[in-house]
This record gives C-alpha cells, structure tokens and sequence, in this order.
C-alpha cells in the first residue's frame, strides 16, 4: 500500500512554503467537508428523510470527494492530509469516541440488560469470528474463494466482527424504539469493539509465534490476560480520579478550569497507560468512561459537570463524523484488490449466517434464564442482527493487516472490508427505518416493562419456572447462581463502593430514572 511513502515522499521534496500552502488547503477541505456534512445531517433529520444517516451522507461526501481528487490529479503533498493513518484514527479519533460512550450509557436499561449485553459482546462476538474464519478457511479449501492460512481467516473473522451502528443507533433515536432494543445494541457495539480488537491482536500474536507451538489454551489465557488487565487498568485509574476530585477539594470556583483540565487528562492517561503497557487502550478507555460518569462525576462542580458532558459530546460527534469522511476519502484514493470478487460475495454471505449464530444462540441463553415478561422477542433479535453493520473499527483493523500480513492476502482483505464497509453503511443503514417499521417496533409498546419490572424489584430477582420442570439443568442453576453474585455486587456497590469514591450524603437520591443530577449517585441495580 502506497500510504506511507505518500506521507514521506511529498513532505521531503517540496519546500517549506508550499508545504504549509498544500496543508492549509487540505485542512480547509477537511473542515469544508465536516461543516458540509453537519448541515446535510441536520437538513435530512429535519425532513425526516432515513433512507440516507448522516453517516451514510458523511462516508458519501468522503467518496465524493476522493473520487473528483483522485481523478483531477490533486497534488500529492495535498493528497497526503487524506490518507488513512490507523495510528491517527486509534490514538486520536478512537478513544474520544469510545469514552462517550462508556460515559454517556443511560445506566438504568444498560445495567438492567447488562448479562445479555456481555453475552452478546464478549460470547457473542467470539462465536461470530470463529464461525466467520472456519467457513472463510473452509471456501479455500473447496476452491470458492481465494484461500488464506487459518490463522489469517481468523484474523479476519475478529476484524470483521466489529460492529458500529452509528447509523442505526441514531435512527433508532429518531423513531423511539424500545429502551430495551436500544440498551442491548448500542451496550453491544460498545464492548463489542473491545472485544474484536482484543481477539485481533491475539490472533495476530499466534501468526507471529507460529513456531513456539502454542496450544488452543494459551490463546485464551493470552486473551483474557490482555481484556482482563485492560479493564482492570481502565477501572484503577476512574476509581483514583473519583478520589482525587473527592478530597482535593477542586469545586471552588477559581478552580473550575483546573478541575475541567483533569478531567479531561484522565481518559487519554488510561488509554496510553493501557498501550504502554501492551494492553487494550480501547477496553481501558471504556471502563474508565463508565466508572468515572458513575463515581467521579458526582464530585465536580456543577460548572464543571456541564463543562464535561458538553465537551466529550462535542469532540466524539466531531471523531465520529470525521471518521467517516476520512474512511470515505481514502476508500476512493487507496489502491485495491478486486481480482477476487469470490472472496468478497461469499464473506458478505459468511457474515451474515455468522451474524445469526450470535445473536440467536445468544439470545437463546440469555431467555433460558430470564423470566417470561423479560424474555427477548424474536422481533428484537432479528433487529439485533440487521443491526450489525460494519465500520471504522473493521476498516482501521483492515488496513492494519495490510502492513501484518503477506501482499496479496492484506490486500484481499482490506478490499473485502472496504466493499462490506460501504455495503453495510449504505444499504442497511438506509433501510434501517423501514426494518424497525416492518418489526413493528417503532414505538414499541414495551418501554413500560422495564420500569414496571424495576418498581417491583430493588435487585436481580432470579426468574422462576413452570412447576412442571421438576429439575433444573445445570446451565440454568449456574446462571441464577450468576444472577445473585450481580445482586451481592449492587449491594457492595450501593453500602460502600458509592460512599466511598464520592461525596455523597445521606440525603442524596439513588433513583437511576431521575435526571442526571440523580443518576450519577445511583447504584447498578438491576443486574
């Protein structure tokens, strides 16, 4: 891929002025096309006009543009402003992304659903890129489509397996779906990330240390080594945030802009603490969200409090549709490998039947041990599964393997995720709004079963069973056991954790449906 030396070559040869002219001109095409792309969205979301997410329009205009520079033969050095650079998107554009939206998950249906969105995540997403690499492995071996090592198609199965419904998220927002619906896929695509960065990089470390023989066992040791010791450096530094805006006394009003400064420090010191160490920066990033909105959050100023949530708002819808022009642009201007057009339809095909191996398995799981007003309907699980497309995460991964893997076989694969890339954004976030009006759940009538569920109940309550099963399976006894574990950790949570890492006092609301003033000292209930 000719990237790198795009980014060398111009910058070396052409002299000082006319290198910081051709930077000026990109960066103002840069901006020319963001304010072109918020004003589209807003017009479109005015008009109620779905067929065509401001993501869809952002990747659309990214392309645009490629395409027209790409064609008048733009001048190189102008070019190189465009040029996706995964470093850039994972170290800048990524973690402000992802620690909104661990920050901003409404905690009463995140937590509420919170075992069936790990288990589509974690579980989920692991069953996903293993059935994608098999039948992926399997279509070389019967001469369907260009054949690839196994580890190779595994790699690709976990790139793959991201999801990033921005697009439907945002639809899903306009046309009020079920808090339910929209809890599992927007928690789903948060860990769900995580995960496949996680699963990637272990992958990627087997294919380098093919020769040291290691066994299926100590993959997924290595894997939960890097998922486990990213979360837990990710929940260190939101609990010593929470306890430093706790006893150092920043809230008083000289202050305020000190106390913002921190604030804003600590996600990006958990993401390259994470990095530095060899972890996930993304799984750190994430946690450090959801710790911080739940613990330190409730010791800012309120000045500060505002500050916070306008801020990290701000900058991720900025990344996020930035991300998307940045995807489109270099889309248009990279070379690609098209002489395999068999392994781009059947991956299409392998990902969608991979796609239905999560969801319904999963959701088969979780149902086993919900009870009967909390089940997932089938009309939710088949929106869970159009939901998945693909995007930015899938195509950073993408373009990672082209520098990791041999020529021909990154190519095929960044070509690959390119094509299911737009595919996905484009026709299955078009129609996302039609889909939701076919399930019939636009304005589901469901909301109320959660809060319902909520008014009766000040913890988990594991389900009960038809008198006729006169024996429980082992798997079902299992799972409730898991169910009072969560309802001990709501406890420890609301007695001592919430005491401990904020300034709560005994008159403080604990309601998590109250508004965010509330929120940030409520306990995980619900688990």
């Amino acid at each position: 891929m000719n990237s790198t030396a795009a980014v060398v070559s111009p910058a070396a040869d052409a002299p000082p002025g006319k290198e910081q002219q051709a930077a000026g001109v990109g960066i103002l095409l840069q901006i020319s096309m963001l304010v072109l792309s918020f004003v589209l969205g807003h017009v479109l979301r005015r008009h109620r006009f779905y067929y065509l997410p401001e993501a869809s329009a952002s990747l659309l205009i990214g392309l645009l543009v490629g395409g027209l520079a790409n064609i008048s033969n733009t001048e190189a050095n102008i070019r190189t402003w465009f040029n996706f650079h995964e470093e850039f998107f994972f170290l800048f554009l990524l973690p402000p992304i992802i620690f909104q939206s661990g920050f901003s998950l409404s905690p009463k249906p995140f937590f509420s659903n919170f075992g069936a969105i790990v288990t589509f995540a974690i579980f989920g997403t692991f069953i996903a890129a293993i059935v994608t690499g098999i039948l992926v492995y399997l279509g070389g071996l019967t001469f369907l489509m260009y054949k690839l090592p196994f580890v190779e198609c595994l790699m690709f199965g976990a790139l793959i397996s991201a999801t990033d419904p921005v697009t439907v998220l945002s639809i899903f927002q306009e046309l009020g779906t079920d808090v339910n619906l929209y809890a599992l896929v927007f928690g789903e695509s948060v860990l769900n990330d995580a995960m496949a960065i996680s699963l990637y990089r272990t992958m990627s470390s087997v294919r380098s240390n093919t020769s040291s023989g290691q066994n299926f066992f100590l993959i997924i040791v290595q894997f939960l080594e890097t998922f486990v010791g990213s979360m837990s450096s990710g929940v260190g530094v939101g609990f010593i945030s929470a306890l430093l805006f706790k006893y150092a006394a920043l809230d008083i009003e000289n202050l305020h802009n000190l106390e913002s400064c921190l604030f804003v420090l600590f996600p990006y010191f958990s993401y390259m603490l994470a990095e530095g160490l060899g972890l996930s920066g993304i799984v750190s990033i994430l946690f450090t969200g959801i710790v911080m909105k739940h613990y330190t959050y409730s010791n800012l100023s309120e000045n500060s409090q505002r500050f916070a949530s306008s801020f990290f708002h701000l900058i991720s819808s900025l990344a996020e549709t930035f991300v998307f022009i940045y995807m489109g642009f270099d889309i248009a201007m990279e070379e690609h490998s098209w002489s395999h057009i068999g392994f781009i339809f059947f991956s299409i095909i392998f990902i969608v039947i991979a796609r239905a191996a999560n969801v319904f398995s999963c959701a088969y799981l979780v149902n086993l041990v919900r009870p009967v007003n909390r089940k997932i309907p089938m009309k939710h699980q088949k929106a869970l599964w159009y939901s998945g497309l693909r995007g930015a995460m899938a195509f950073a991964l993408a373009l990672q393997s082209v520098h990791e893997l041999p020529e021909g076989h990154g190519k095929t694969i960044f070509s690959t995720t390119t094509a299911i890339v737009v595919l996905t954004v484009l026709l299955i976030g078009g129609s996302t709004g039609t889909m939701l009006e076919r399930l019939e759940v636009v304005g589901d009538g469901h909301n109320n079963e959660l809060l319902s569920y909520e008014e009766h109940h000040d913890g988990y309550v594991a389900p009960t069973y038809e008198e006729g099963a006169s024996s429980e399976s082992n798997l079902k006894t299992k799972l409730k056991e898991f169910h009072k574990t969560a309802t001990s950790f709501t406890e420890l949570d609301k007695n001592y954790l919430t005491p401990f890492f904020t300034s709560q006092t005994d008159d403080d609301d604990l309601d998590f449906g109250g508004s965010s003033h509330q929120s940030r000292r409520g306990g995980f209930y619900d688990l």
